[in-house]
């Protein structure tokens, strides 16, 4: 199967950015290359929570939402919220009003403020999941791998919520911890070259 299409511009894309108007942006600009910024990653793995059920587009389509009620994802500022933070959200009309999801956000914040505690960020624990070299490429059918296992199964450990490995896979391909662009996509190279200036955290 054909994983790439042409664009408005002719470029070759991978073929999903194109189902939504709001995807091509998100394509070229954000999804797959690397992040090391901890509110950025809780905000993610927040969102696919969201998406579970649902689609990208519906969480992409709210995100500025998300970020208006979840305080820009800052970990240290949702750990504080109480019973009254919940309710707001579930008569907040922006987001997904789903408490299940809004109570695992809170309850997540502070198991992320513990694992920044021990690993100094959550950039730092992240990114030591990422695979080998040889494993970074994907067809783009795949749902999860043994990285997204690995790390869904220590999380959950830790006591995350709603961070299957499902969730998990697709946390790690628009964060960068894997390259799954087509390999015909304009993107592959350019986030193939972000990944190799991209300074690891320690």
């Amino acid at each position: 199967m054909n994983q790439a299409i042409r664009g408005p511009d002719g470029q070759l894309r991978c073929r999903w950015c194109l189902s939504a108007p709001q995807f091509l942006d998100y394509h070229d600009s954000e999804w797959g290359f690397p992040v090391d910024d901890d509110c950025r990653l809780f905000e993610k793995l927040s969102l696919e929570a969201f998406q579970s059920g649902l689609s990208w587009r519906t969480i992409l389509a709210k995100r500025d939402n998300f970020r208006r009620a979840f305080c820009d994802f800052d970990p240290v500022r949702i750990a504080r919220f109480d019973g009254t933070d919940v309710e707001r959200l579930l008569g907040d009309r922006g987001i997904v009003r789903h408490r299940g999801k809004i109570e695992a956000v809170i309850h997540n914040a502070g198991r992320a403020l513990a694992l920044i505690e021990e690993k100094t960020s959550l950039a730092a624990y992240v990114w030591a999941f990422e695979p080998e070299a040889d494993d970074l490429a994907s067809p783009q059918s795949a749902s999860e791998s043994p990285a997204s296992r690995a790390l869904s199964k220590d999380l959950k450990k830790r006591g995350w919520r709603f961070v299957g490995p499902t969730t998990v896979y697709a946390f790690m391909q628009a964060m960068g911890l894997i390259n799954d662009h087509a390999e015909a996509c304009i993107g592959h190279a350019r986030a193939a070259e972000a990944r190799a200036r991209f300074i690891r955290p320690a």
